[in-house]
Order: structure tokens, then sequence, then C-alpha cells
């Protein structure tokens, strides 16, 4: 059974799925693989996010205790570059990084529009 899972995908809640696929598309770069009211999957180099709308205020991302969404790369550098322009667009606050951490990752911390903490991470040499 070990070669038959593929990956883990979480789900974002949202409120509104408009700014996110903005967020995640037009922003990050990320390519809309499906849409349907309510609902899309968004993927970037093989590795997905289902975004869900939810009206439930109590289990969308708020931005004193979002969620976080920690996605490994192999090149930082490389996809800051690729998105800087458009990361300068987003409010103040909403990125921080790249930066070292003690535990051995640099990582880039962008705030989504509903407060989810999206990371991005390179284990530092």
């Amino acid at each position: 059974m070990a070669d038959n899972v593929l990956q883990i995908t979480p789900v974002m809640h949202v409120a509104e799925i408009a700014p996110a696929l903005h967020f995640f598309v037009d922003i990050l770069g990320f390519t809309l693989a499906f849409q349907q009211p309510g609902y899309a999957y968004v993927s970037l180099d093989g590795a997905g996010i289902r975004i869900l709308e939810n009206h439930c205020p109590d289990e969308l991302g708020e931005p004193h205790r979002g969620f976080a969404y920690y996605v490994d790369v192999r090149d930082l550098a490389k996809m800051h570059e690729q998105i800087a322009a458009k990361l300068a667009t987003l409010p103040a606050g909403h990125v921080v990084g790249p930066v070292d951490q003690p535990y051995g990752q640099r990582e880039l911390m962008i705030r989504a529009p509903d407060g989810n903490l999206l990371v991005f991470g390179q284990a530092i040499a």
C-alpha cells in the first residue's frame, strides 16, 4: 500500500472564492485546475490546495490565528524572484521573508486574503 498515496492536499476555508483565486493564481502563480461554485482546486508544480467557501466564521482563518499551509520548495530564491513584484501589491505586513529560521529552514511567509498563512520553505544546506 506504500505506493498508493499520491500526496496530501490541504483544504483552505475562505469566505469568498474570488479573492482567494486572485491571490493564488494572479499573485502566486498557481494554476486553476478546477472550479465550481464555492470550490476550487489550484496547483503549483504538482502541489495542490483545495479552496472551499465556508460561511462559518469560526472555521475561517484570522490574522492572529490563521492556519499555516507549508509548501516545501527546492529553490526559494527563484520562487521569490518570480513573484516579488506581485507580493509588493499585498497589504503591509502580509509578507515576511525570505528569512532564515533557527530550525534550518529559509521561509517566505504570506498572509492570504482570509488570514490564512501560506509558508514556502527551503531547507538550509
